[in-house]
């Protein structure tokens, strides 16, 4: 008789969801199912980060000396 087995994940907003798996069959063994689980724990945790970044305001310093590198640029 199969069962389910309860397996924690990362869920992509941060938190922690509840993931049911089946255990392993034959032509899957359980490790490779907590492997893949894992892989797509970070993943999401990684996809989750990279958005933060992306949404993040460029400091005005950089700014600043992006615009002084444009003025050198057009004098030349």
């Amino acid at each position: 008789m199969k069962t389910n087995v309860e397996r924690w994940r990362s869920a992509p907003e941060g938190g922690i969801i509840l993931h049911m798996a089946k255990k392993s069959s034959p032509k899957r063994p359980l490790a490779l199912d907590e492997a893949r689980l894992r892989q797509q724990a970070i993943g999401a945790q990684l996809r989750q980060m990279f958005e933060e970044v992306v949404n993040e305001p460029v400091p005005a310093e950089f700014l600043e000396i992006l615009r002084k590198a444009d003025d050198k640029s057009d004098v030349h």
